[in-house]
């Protein structure tokens, strides 16, 4: 018999890749929409909950976050499903480096101290939850990814930003790989521990060795400082720009997600060759044949 997946925040860069990765595994998905449906209600005979929910306000993580949480944790006590979530680095601070399960959480931000506080709430709470921890996100689709937004938003201009230095080694989780690592995970997770922390490798790489990738294919890129002299200039008066500027220490840190646990667990999993992953990336406009498969996610909400 199918198992069943609640996928919060489907239109989502976690949730549309992960809702397809389920359904294309055999699941069955449902997608769950906040404005109409009660979330416990949604959650009853489902096996797993994936929290794809992104607080759009990112100032407001502290009242935002929790009051999300509490729900998720409410419809996973109520269904008895495991709930994945999507981790970042920021529990971690500002400790360069190669991280892993065992590095410690030394946030130095207001919103790494959120979400070290989230998921201290699951595993009080006695749910199975599977933290996949992740870097930087790249969707293919675009959707307000750090590409997008920062690193190739002048790319039809030939640009490509940079924040603290060309040569500072980031790590990048492509979406559809992250999802499909999370299905795995769920098809285990009887296997795993009551609170599963588990570091995502993904694929580590500098703006320059981003920007050779391109130059290789015979693109004309040039790199650029990205203005935080602006972010400054405007943190007194715009509240995104004061967080922005809070998080700079994260661009300006060298560091690579250890996938030791990620080939220990999942041995079968590959993850999408580097350059596919560097060539989604390009915009519409400069990468023409990059379009969105709308046909699955059409099945998906019938």
């Amino acid at each position: 018999m199918p198992q069943t997946v609640l996928i919060l925040g489907p239109s989502g860069k976690i949730g549309s890749h992960t809702a397809e990765a389920f359904w294309n595994a055999g699941w069955t998905v449902r997608l769950f929409n906040r404005a109409t449906v009660d979330m416990t209600q949604a959650a009853m005979g489902c096996d797993v909950i994936v929290n794809g929910l992104n607080p759009p306000a990112y100032y407001k993580w502290a009242v935002t976050i929790p009051a999300i949480t509490a729900q998720v944790v409410a419809a996973a006590k109520a269904s008895g499903a495991t709930v994945i979530i999507p981790g970042n680095i920021y529990n971690y601070g500002n400790q360069p480096g190669v991280l892993d399960e065992e590095t410690p959480h030394l946030a130095t931000t207001r919103k790494g101290r959120v979400r070290i506080a989230m998921e201290q709430t699951y595993r009080d709470a006695g749910v199975q939850t599977i933290v996949l921890r992740a870097g930087n996100f790249i969707d293919p689709h675009g959707n307000g990814d750090i590409m997008q937004m920062f690193i190739l938003r002048d790319i039809a201009k030939g640009r490509i930003t940079y924040s603290d230095g060309p040569d500072i080694m980031q790590t990048y989780c492509y979406v559809p790989d992250w999802a499909r690592a999370a299905v795995m995970l769920a098809d285990k997770r009887a296997d795993l521990a009551p609170f599963e922390d588990v570091p995502f490798p993904g694929h580590a790489f500098t703006v320059g060795d981003l920007a050779a990738h391109y130059q290789a294919q015979g693109r004309q890129v040039r790199l650029t400082a990205f203005p935080w002299w602006l972010i400054t200039l405007l943190a007194p008066l715009w509240p995104m720009a004061r967080e922005l500027r809070g998080m700079r220490y994260l661009f300006a840190m060298s560091h690579r997600i250890s996938g030791e646990k990620v080939a220990k667990l999942l041995p079968d999993f590959r993850p999408t060759d580097l350059e596919k992953v560097m060539d989604s990336t390009l915009a519409t406009d400069i990468h023409p044949d990059k379009v969105v498969n709308t046909r699955r996610q059409t099945a998906l909400a019938r």
